[in-house]
């Protein structure tokens, strides 16, 4: 990795790497928007007005022709952009690729593929979730304070969930001065009444009020996180090499990482709403949602003309 460049403009990191199973397709080139725009559109048009300088994508090697058609024709000529590819063989020294692993490492690993590129501080997001305009400024902002932190921006649970089936979330606890405590992965949860349900590692079920604070992948990391990915994913390879279906979440990436003093994470909130995409049923709501932005001015009808 090169040297770290503090000072440098932020980087947008985005995984792209995931095929999105509940979906039925590649939902990242699902065109949502007016003007066919996917949700990743929106995300490197808001990055962009943010301050972000450049952008890597993480994708599967064989997504490159067509993720390069999609960037050639739509943003590729707005922002400096590369392409990292999360590779099943690339681990930490000592680890080699399992007999019948086909199943991708997660998203510690899909960071960690793109630290190559990155010199300075930078942003993660998914592919196929909508964060909003303010989401990204907090980020800038954050670093534009001088704080070597790294930042989640958090959203409100009951504002994340999808009508037509559970969804994976990470839950966040904070202190009173907004530093991460605790981040857990969950991996059903479900919209139920005002507030939400999921089931917990024993198999029981527990209630959710819907006014938690949950993590949708929205980070924002100094260039020093890299060793420590790289030591967590380790750590997790240690314990779970050999289960062909077991991922290494970057919130449980964090959480390890904050339980043992490693780094600090400051909670941002922004009045941004999220919306995104889980099953095939939540692209009538997501039309709509960019539909009335749209109209409201926060977006031209085309993006890119």
């Amino acid at each position: 990795m090169t040297t770290a460049n503090v000072n440098a403009q932020p980087t947008l990191v985005v995984m792209a790497a995931g095929m999105g199973n509940r979906f039925g397709g590649l939902k990242q080139m699902a065109g949502m928007g007016p003007s066919g725009e996917t949700l990743l559109d929106y995300s490197v048009f808001d990055a962009l007005r943010a301050g972000f300088a450049r952008a890597v994508f993480v994708i599967r090697r064989e997504m490159e022709a067509d993720f390069r058609a999609l960037a050639a024709a739509r943003f590729g000529r707005r922002i400096a952009y590369d392409l990292a590819f999360q590779e099943l063989v690339d681990l930490p020294a000592g680890y080699s690729l399992p007999d019948g692993r086909t199943k991708p490492w997660g998203t510690t690993h899909a960071v960690l593929t793109a630290a190559k590129l990155i010199d300075g501080p930078f942003a993660v997001i998914n592919a196929d979730d909508f964060y909003g305009a303010a989401s990204y400024r907090a980020l800038v902002d954050h670093w534009g304070s001088g704080s070597r932190d790294a930042a989640l921006v958090g959203f409100m649970l009951r504002q994340t969930l999808s009508d037509h089936g559970s969804v994976s979330r990470a839950l966040c606890t904070t202190n009173a001065a907004g530093m991460l405590e605790e981040i857990v992965e969950q991996t059903q949860i479900e919209r139920s009444g005002h507030g939400a349900t999921t089931r917990n590692a024993d198999g029981s079920m527990r209630q959710l009020t819907g006014d938690e604070t949950a993590s949708l992948n929205m980070w924002g990391f100094p260039p020093t996180i890299f060793p420590l990915l790289n030591e967590s994913f380790a750590h997790f390879l240690a314990g779970h090499a050999t289960d062909l279906k077991a991922e290494c979440y970057l919130p449980n990436s964090v959480h390890e990482l904050i339980t043992r003093g490693r780094m600090r994470v400051r909670v941002l909130h922004t009045d941004s709403s999220w919306f995104g995409v889980t099953y095939k049923e939540d692209l009538e709501k997501v039309r709509a949602n960019l539909r009335s932005l749209v109209d409201g001015g926060v977006y031209p009808e085309n993006l890119w003309a």
